[in-house]
C-alpha cells in the first residue's frame, strides 16, 4: 500500500508541475545589455515566426498549457528570455509565452503600427519620392535602418519610412 500511496504522490507532484520549476526559467539578468545563457544573443532582441502557427506556452516545455496560438508566418516577435530550446516570446500587443525555437527566425521583420496608410519613399526623407504606400498591420521584411528612418520590403516594393512606424526594431537599433 505504501508504494502505491508515494506513486499517488509523484503523480500529483507531475500533474502541479513540480518536475519544471518555473525559477530556472528566468534569465539571470533582463537589463541593458543581458545575453541569453543558451544562445548568448541579446536580450530582448527581435525575431520573426518561421512557421505557419506556433503555441506559445505558459512555461518552457511541452506539459504548460498553451495560452495562445500565434498564426501569422513572419510576424516580429521579441525574444524576452531563454531556456533550453524554448523562447519566451511576446508580440506587438504583449501577448506571447514559451516557443519552441524551431518555430522562429532571425529574419527580420516589422510590423507597421501606423494608423493609416504610409507613404514608403525612395530615400531616407519626407522629401523623396513615394515609392508605394503600406497598410497599417501589414508585415514588411526589415532590410536597414538609418537613423530615424528604416527600409523595408513587401511584396517586391522596397522603400524607406520613418522608423516610429514599425514595431520590431528597438529605437536606437543600426541594421545595414
Amino acid at each position: 500500500m505504501a508504494g502505491f500511496a508515494a506513486r499517488i504522490l509523484c503523480l500529483a507532484a507531475l500533474a502541479l508541475g513540480a518536475a519544471t520549476p518555473q525559477a530556472s526559467a528566468e534569465p539571470a539578468l533582463t537589463g541593458a545589455g543581458a545575453r541569453g545563457p543558451v544562445t548568448n544573443l541579446p536580450l530582448p532582441r527581435f525575431v520573426s515566426m518561421r512557421a505557419e502557427t506556433a503555441n506559445a506556452r505558459r512555461g518552457p516545455s511541452l506539459n504548460h498549457r498553451v495560452d495562445w496560438t500565434f498564426v501569422r508566418p513572419g510576424m516580429p516577435l521579441e525574444v524576452t528570455a531563454e531556456y533550453g530550446n524554448w523562447r519566451r516570446v511576446r508580440d506587438a500587443d504583449g501577448a506571447g509565452g514559451w516557443v519552441h525555437h524551431t518555430l522562429l527566425s532571425g529574419v527580420r521583420t516589422v510590423l507597421v503600427r501606423a494608423e493609416a496608410p504610409t507613404a514608403m519613399h525612395a530615400g531616407a526623407n519626407t522629401g523623396a519620392a513615394i515609392r508605394a504606400f503600406v497598410e497599417p498591420g501589414a508585415v514588411a521584411r526589415l532590410e536597414a535602418c538609418e537613423g530615424a528612418w528604416c527600409r523595408v520590403s513587401a511584396d517586391g516594393i522596397e522603400g524607406w519610412a520613418p522608423r516610429e512606424l514599425f514595431w520590431g526594431v528597438g529605437a536606437g537599433e543600426t541594421l545595414d
